[in-house]
């Protein structure tokens, strides 16, 4: 039954946001944890070389093509209740991923940990939007997701690098039951279920369109990044174009029907639109930094795991403490400059790393990158999560939070895709002029050629983004806490 509006916000609030901020940075962690991962889960398995990547895959295309529906789930079933089922599934398919005997089970867990997590994310970041709706505080409250956000890569390498050489790589799974299980009592405790009001209609023929056409789209930009041909193997083109059949006819049905998956009004806004193509764009072009480095430390400085997380700790402690001051500086300033200024910054970071060399300079030519990259990115990951969501009415919460975790996945997956292929083809193009050592191995030189043609085009996607939210993301200081002031009193159903 819904309750009235009541502008009195929720004494349990902040405790809330500790909970679910646990909860999101398992998910960021499991990610960059696996990674490091990688090697020793394919030896133990006996996984080939062509397919190791479904350990990674599997996962990214259940969480990418199923987070729409996850939203709206959350949105009908209940914010809360969709949390909770998608921590004890998510420690579920954790723990049956620890047990793998095989690379059947384990391609099979990953892809059930994807699914609890396309439940698990819009169901966090939902809850969050309903819970802060006075724009100082939610300014906050998206200051803690978005150094999670930034941060929880990098500290998954640390992490894992420490799981894999102490207890080993099986505890690179397992190590999310008992968060998982811990974080689902205090949910049940202390969060407080919302979800849209009146008789939920579920749109069964939109999901099935959308989840078809995410699942080809992310799958056919994961093939051209792995298919040897990149971007004419057969392959992916074909699951380019169905996926492009699927989510047109997947826009047009939502046109007409009566209780639509995603409302086209939300994507619609033009301020939210910008925010949602926006965070596309970053996440494409992060994959250039995260990809790209972490391959030069470990395959031309030969760092092991462990070292290479160590390495990457900068950027973590970086988007951390400049959250802090991004949450108190966007009330007064807006949003807007400092998406705009903090694109700027994490290019010129971006555009550092081209003086890399097989060398180990750390110091001097990786470090610096690594400050002024996650300053940038603090600057772009709070006001975006803020403007994606601002104005929405609280019926909408979950799906418009899932359209911006589905944008993240989707630059992603294209991100991989673009600069994979022109790294490699500019490695291949530095093997053809400098040749190859005698065991057969690309000179160091080729390999950070190629890296380097990754961060060039990883700034400029971000550039991109910088002109995409000059262009979109119109909203002043006075609007942005008016559109605030609006959600103070959503419709919450208990």
């Amino acid at each position: 039954m819904s309750t009235p509006p009541s502008v009195t916000p929720d004494a349990n609030r902040w405790r809330m946001l500790a909970v679910i901020a646990v909860a999101q940075l398992m998910i960021i962690l499991d990610g960059s944890i696996v990674n490091v991962a990688l090697p020793h889960i394919q030896t133990a398995l006996d996984i080939s070389d062509a397919s190791i990547q479904w350990v990674v895959t599997a996962y990214i295309l259940a969480f990418g093509s199923l987070l729409l529906l996850g939203g709206r789930i959350a949105d009908y079933w209940g914010r809360k209740r969709t949390f909770v089922v998608g921590l004890l599934g998510f420690a579920a398919a954790s723990a049956l991923g620890g047990l793998a005997p095989s690379q059947e089970y384990m391609f099979a867990a990953r892809g059930l940990q994807g699914v609890f997590a396309a439940l698990l994310a819009p169901a966090a970041l939902s809850l969050v939007t309903v819970a802060f709706t006075e724009p100082k505080e939610r300014a906050k409250a998206f200051g803690v997701f978005g150094a999670l956000s930034g941060a929880g890569a990098a500290i998954g390498l640390i992490i894992g690098g420490l799981l894999v050489d102490g207890p080993g790589w099986r505890w690179v799974m397992w190590v999310n039951v008992p968060i998982a299980l811990v974080v689902a009592v205090f949910a049940i405790v202390i969060v407080r279920e919302s979800k849209a009001g009146g008789h939920p209609h579920f749109d069964i023929p939109g999901a099935a369109l959308s989840t078809l056409g995410l699942f080809s789209l992310v799958y056919g930009f994961t093939r051209v990044a792995e298919a040897e041909h990149g971007w004419a193997d057969p392959l992916a083109i074909t699951c380019l174009v169905l996926a492009a059949i699927l989510l047109v006819s997947f826009v047009l049905f939502e046109r007409r029907t009566d209780h639509p998956l995603l409302p086209l009004r939300i994507p619609a806004d033009r301020v939210r639109g910008g925010s949602y193509l926006t965070f596309l764009m970053v996440g494409a072009g992060l994959t250039a930094m995260f990809l790209f480095l972490s391959f030069y430390m470990q395959g031309v400085l030969h760092y092991d795991a462990l070292k290479t997380g160590l390495h990457f700790l900068p950027f973590s402690l970086g988007i951390i403490l400049t959250a802090g001051i991004v949450a108190r500086v966007l009330p007064k300033v807006g949003p807007r400059p400092l998406m705009i200024g903090g694109l700027i910054v994490a290019s010129i970071g971006m555009l550092l790393l081209l003086r890399t060399t097989p060398e180990d300079q750390y110091w001097t030519h990786v470090f610096p990158s690594l400050v002024i990259i996650p300053i940038g990115m603090a600057f772009v990951f709070i006001p975006t999560s803020s403007t994606a969501l601002i104005g929405v009415d609280a019926r909408d919460a979950g799906v418009a939070s899932a359209l911006l975790n589905t944008s993240q996945q989707v630059g992603g997956s294209v991100g991989l895709a673009l600069l994979s292929t022109l790294a490699l083809s500019a490695r291949k193009d530095s093997i053809a002029e400098l040749g190859l050592q005698k065991n057969g191995q690309p000179f160091p030189e080729s390999l950070v050629a190629g890296f380097h043609v990754g961060y060039l085009w990883g700034a400029v996607l971000l550039l991109i983004g910088a002109a995409i939210a000059f262009a979109f993301v119109r909203i002043k200081k006075h609007e942005y806490h008016a559109n605030g002031a609006e959600d103070e009193a959503p419709a919450l159903a208990i």
